[in-house]
This record gives structure tokens, sequence and C-alpha cells, in this order.
């Protein structure tokens, strides 16, 4: 009896396992810092690993770029920008996007996005509800939720998302913007969580055939 539950609890740990180790590689690209930078208000080293809903703040002389398969990102000194896998979030500052892949960006309720799959490179500034786009390089759309423009390369706009960015503060109460997902949904959790599997898995096979809890004959 003892044997067989250990055989069913192994190979249930071993059904669990890579799904979550997967999980933790999903939409994760790389970060470089030229100055000091934080994720998830926690300062970073030249370099760090990326994952979505990861909040990534700048200091007024830092610059950061964060590199993934197909599009490249730049944030400026003294920005608020959250990664969203195939998009960023600005809450405040100026971010510079370079894409093949359709990378989008967001500035309150401001979309901008490539109007093609070809090399696209744009700029995006969101200061007190100001939202300023330049394409760069290609067209890009900006929509506000209700009606979309086209911005011709070489081009700029600004638009308005002062109220927006009002409702916001009020909602939030004055509070810093939270990173995206639970504690239960980090990266860096599940990889806790697998190793922990791991040891209790290695647990399980060394206690052999004995009874986990022997009874005097």
């Amino acid at each position: 009896m003892g044997s067989s539950l250990q055989n069913i609890f192994c190979w249930v740990l071993l059904a669990i396992m890579p799904a979550s180790l997967l999980g933790a590689d999903s939409g994760a690209a790389m970060l470089y810092a030229n100055g000091t930078a934080w994720i998830n208000g926690t300062s970073v080293p030249r370099s760090s690993a990326l994952f979505p809903g990861d909040l990534v703040q700048t200091r007024p002389d830092a610059v950061v770029h964060i590199n993934l398969t197909g599009s490249s990102v730049m944030i400026l000194s003294d920005s608020l920008v959250k990664y969203e896998d195939n998009a960023v979030s600005v809450e405040h500052g100026t971010v510079k996007v370079a894409t093949t892949k359709g990378m989008s960006t967001r500035a309150g309720e401001v979309v901008v996005a490539p109007v093609s799959p070809e090399w696209t490179e744009f700029e995006v500034t969101d200061v007190n509800g100001t939202v300023e786009i330049v394409a760069r390089k290609g067209d890009v759309s900006i929509s506000n939720g209700t009606e979309t423009t086209r911005l011709a390369q070489g081009e700029k706009t600004t638009r308005d998302d002062s109220e927006n960015q009002k409702k916001k503060r009020r909602a939030a109460g004055g509070a810093v913007p939270a990173a995206g997902g639970g504690v239960l949904d980090s990266p860096y959790a599940i990889a806790a969580g697998a190793g922990a599997v791991g040891g209790l898995l290695l647990w399980v096979l060394l206690q052999g055939d004995d009874p986990a809890s022997p009874v005097d004959p």
C-alpha cells in the first residue's frame, strides 16, 4: 500500500513541475540598465530578466534597454513603465520602441501600434496626462478607445489624457501604481515552488517502501 501511494505521488509531482517551469519562461525579456533603475521597487544590477507585469522605474540620470525577439524598447530617464510581453504601458516618462512584431505602447487610454509588420520605430511620452507621439520610421495607428487615426512617418502629434489620469489618481488614492499579477503568479514564486516540490520529491524517493508512520506490533 505504501509503495503504491509513493508511486502515485511521484507521478503527480512530475506532471506538475514541468508546467510550472514552462510558465516561468513565458514572455521573458532581458533588461539592461545604464544607471540606477528598479524592477517592482527593487534595485536591479546592470542586467536582469524581465517578465510580463513587471514595473520598471528609472532615475533622472538613468536609461534602460529592453530586448526581446523582434523588438527593443528604450526607457528614458525619470520614467515609470510596465512591461506587458508584446506591449508596454507608460505611467510617466518616455519610451522609444523599435519592432517588427507589432509591439504596442499604451499611455492611459491612448494606444500606439505599428500599422504594418515591417520595421517600425516610434516614441511615446506621457507627462501629466499630455501624450506626445512621434513616428520615427513607418506609420503608426493611434487609438483612444473611441476612434483610431493614422500618424505618418516623420510626423508627431499630441493627445490629452489628463481626465483619465485624474480618474486613476482618485481611484488609487494617490498610491504608486502596483505591478501587475498576484504574488503567486510571479515567475520567482513559481520557481521557488518548483524547488520546494523537487525537495519533497527527493524526500519521498529516499523513504523506500517503509510506511511513513510505523505502528508497533
